[in-house]
Order: structure tokens, then C-alpha cells, then sequence
């Protein structure tokens, strides 16, 4: 029995079971969580056994194993994580790799110094400072990423770590093992530098891309924000002047109505109190929540919704203090109405332009549902289950970012279509 390489494969799946569990968010509680890891790094560790012990020579045997213990490898990850996509399977690819640099630098050191017990505390040293510095540097930067990013750029970035893994795997494991090449050690090494390398330029690619959608974002929230303000203090400022003259000209109305008193003109004196309370409620301002973000937001859609002759039916409660970011509430209910105000808007039929609103914010939970009429079929993307955008790869974010605000709060949301009616429902319980 090699029993070198079977402890450094066991200190392999600790370390690569620490990495998924560590840099994948959780979909389940953090004791079903490690259950799943635990039986994983069983199942790895057995079957070492099959390719290490009783069948060492098996070259097939070792080849089918090793692919059996990927797979249990990545779908460990995908299926603990909070977000099947392919962001977590980047991750573990990449957990992989890690891993593998542990190995190969116990490997080294047991070929230049023989001894078995100093390779492994060193292959040990290096899993362990490789752990601290990505779980001191790069973990919050990375968890950070999984908001707000397309699926398609991370299917794309996964082939960096699968071919980085292939290269590993043909320069030091098949068909020759770096046993067989000590001199390949030096090569090995740089190839591994690379590697790190190569991970700095692509995670700070992420983080760029991440800040440039959230840039986005919110540069579009505050337009909607400041343009809201502009209007509300435009209809402050015109309510204001109009019922200055409303005040001044009481005295008339008040001289009108006593002259007609004496009269006995009552079918006048109500057509003139029918045109004060007129007067007065056109020029009430509308106040749709305590929250004057989410109100400021909520009277430029409302503004926009009857420029474009859509109907728009209302049921909002938040409070003036909640325990969500009310930017981001508020960029989540605007992506949303604008959507489906852009969608009715163009139907023939008046009755089919309507969006009802439903957004309710309480110290327990949040809620989010909006519906309106649906002419044709929507389709859905299999792995986020949000309707796919038809207007090409451009368009689409507003979903993604209500998607990504859903995960952040610890929310669920669905999308669905139903005898006619698209409905979009988002709900957090804190």
C-alpha cells in the first residue's frame, strides 16, 4: 500500500470539501450543509481505495474513478449552493485546482527529501495558507460577485479552470506520473504560478464587471429617484399656486353664495361648492407610502404608466424605516413595473393595459408581486428560471438584478404565466 499517496489524497478532499463549503452560498442549514460534504469526502476517500489500493496498476480503473470523483466533486457544490448556476461550478473547478497545488508541492518534496512525514506537514502547510489567504482575501470580494452577474459570461469562464485541471492532470498524473520526471517539477511549479496568476486577472475582471453593473444600476435609480423629486416638487409648487388662488377667491365664491342664499338658488350654490372640492382634489398631492425614496420612485413610473395610457392598480404598504436598502427595494419595484409597462403598453384592447402592483414591507417579511396580461408565450431559462429576454444578450439585466436583490435578502422568487396573466412574485421572510 502507497500509504503517502493515500494520506495526501485524504488531506486533498478535506481541503477541497472546505473550499466548496467555504466559497458556495448555502441553499440549505449549515448542519444538512456539512452532512452533504461529509458523505461527499466519504465517497471520494472510498473510492481512492478501488484506484490506489486494489487496483493500482488499472490505468482504466483509475481513469474511471478519477471521472466518477469529479462528478461528485461538482455536484456536491451545485447542489448545496443557493444559486444552481454556472458560478458555482467555476468554483468548484476551481476548488480543484487549488487543491491540486497542495498535492503537487507534497508530491516535490517527497521526491527531494524521501521523507514522508515532512512532504505531507508540507503539503499540509501549503492547503492550509492557500485556504487562509483566499478565505482572508478573496471570499467576501468573491461571495459580492454572485450578485448581479450573467450567466453566460460564467459558463464561459469555467473553461479557464477545466483546462488548467487537464494540464495538471497530464503533466503530473497520466499517462506519466512526475514520479517518472522529477525534472518536470520546476515546469510544473511555473505552470502553477500561471495558474494563480491567471485566477488575480479573472477575479479582477469580475469585480470590475460586478461594480460596472452595479454603477449602472444605480445611476439609473437615482435618475428615477431625482426625476420623481423634480415632479413631486413640481406638483407641490403648482398645487400651491393654484390653491393661493383658490383662497383668494373664496371671498367671491362666499359673496356668491350668501347673494344666492338670499335667493333661494340652491342648485347653484352646489354647483359652486362641486367646483371648490373639485379644485381642491385635483390638486391634492398624492402620497403612495411613508418612504420617500420608494414614494419618489413609485410617482415617476405612476407619471410614466399614464403617459404611455396604462392602468395601474396599487397596493403598497412600507413603512418609512425598513430593514432592506430602500435604493434597492426601489430599483426592484421600478424594473419590474417598467417592464410590464412596456409590454401592455401597445395592446389594442384599453382593457388589457393594466399592471396590478403589489409591494408590502413589514418588520417580517417583504413582498413583491406584480401581474399583467400576457399575448404570447414567455420562455423561461432552465437554470435561473427567469423569463429569457427576446430583445438579444444586451437586455435582461432588470431581471437579473431583482433575481440578485431576492438572493441577497434570502427571498425566493418565481415567474410564471397562467390563463393569460404573467405574474412575478418576490418574498423574503426575515
Amino acid at each position: 500500500m502507497d500509504y503517502f499517496r493515500n494520506v495526501s489524497y485524504l488531506i486533498s478532499h478535506i481541503f477541497l470539501m472546505l473550499f466548496i463549503y467555504l466559497f458556495v452560498t448555502h441553499r440549505y442549514s449549515k448542519r444538512k450543509t456539512i452532512g452533504i460534504c461529509f458523505s461527499s469526502f466519504l465517497i471520494l476517500t472510498i473510492t481512492d481505495c478501488l484506484k490506489l489500493n486494489l487496483f493500482p496498476d488499472s490505468s482504466l480503473c483509475y481513469f474511471t474513478v478519477t471521472l466518477f470523483q469529479i462528478f461528485v466533486t461538482q455536484f456536491t457544490g451545485i447542489f448545496i449552493s443557493g444559486t444552481r448556476d454556472g458560478r458555482v461550478l467555476f468554483m468548484g473547478l476551481t476548488s480543484s485546482n487549488y487543491v491540486i497545488a497542495g498535492s503537487i508541492v507534497a508530491a516535490v518534496l517527497h521526491i527531494y527529501t524521501g521523507s514522508m512525514l515532512f512532504s505531507l506537514i508540507g503539503g499540509l502547510a501549503i492547503h492550509l495558507a492557500i485556504l487562509l489567504f483566499l478565505y482572508v482575501k478573496i471570499r467576501d470580494i468573491w461571495l459580492d460577485c454572485y450578485e448581479g452577474e450573467s450567466v453566460k459570461v460564467w459558463w464561459e469562464l469555467c473553461l479557464i479552470p477545466v483546462f488548467f485541471y487537464c494540464g495538471f492532470s497530464f503533466l503530473v498524473i497520466f499517462p506519466n506520473s512526475i514520479y517518472d520526471y522529477p525534472p518536470n517539477s520546476l515546469g510544473v511549479c511555473m505552470f502553477m504560478i500561471t495558474m494563480f496568476v491567471s485566477y488575480v486577472v479573472v477575479f479582477r475582471y469580475v469585480e470590475s464587471e460586478a461594480n460596472r453593473v452595479g454603477i449602472y444600476w444605480k445611476n439609473v435609480l437615482f435618475e428615477t429617484y431625482i426625476k420623481g423629486l423634480e415632479n413631486q416638487y413640481y406638483l407641490v409648487e403648482q398645487s400651491e399656486k393654484n390653491l393661493k388662488i383658490l383662497r383668494h377667491d373664496m371671498r367671491h365664491y362666499s359673496n356668491m353664495i350668501d347673494s344666492l342664499l338670499e335667493q333661494g338658488e340652491y342648485e347653484e350654490i352646489k354647483k359652486i361648492t362641486a367646483y371648490i372640492h373639485k379644485v381642491t382634489d385635483d390638486n391634492k398631492v398624492i402620497k403612495y407610502c411613508e418612504n420617500i425614496v420608494m414614494h419618489s420612485i413609485l410617482s415617476q413610473m405612476m407619471e410614466k404608466a399614464a403617459a404611455l395610457d396604462v392602468d395601474v392598480i396599487l397596493d403598497v404598504n412600507i413603512p418609512k424605516e425598513i430593514k432592506v436598502s430602500d435604493y434597492e427595494l426601489g430599483a426592484v419595484v421600478g424594473n419590474l413595473l417598467e417592464n410590464a409597462l412596456i409590454y401592455v403598453k401597445d395592446f389594442k384592447e384599453k382593457e388589457k393595459r393594466y399592471v396590478n402592483v403589489k409591494v408590502h414591507c413589514t418588520q417580517e417579511h417583504i413582498l413583491i408581486q406584480t401581474e399583467n396580461e400576457c399575448e404570447e408565450d414567455v420562455e423561461f431559462d432552465l437554470s435561473t428560471g427567469l423569463p429569457k429576454s427576446r430583445k438579444g444578450k444586451m437586455h435582461g439585466l432588470g431581471m437579473q438584478s431583482v433575481s440578485a436583490f431576492s438572493d441577497k435578502i434570502g427571498g425566493n422568487i418565481g415567474c410564471y404565466c397562467e390563463k393569460g396573466i404573467f405574474h412575478v412574485i418576490v418574498f423574503a421572510k426575515f
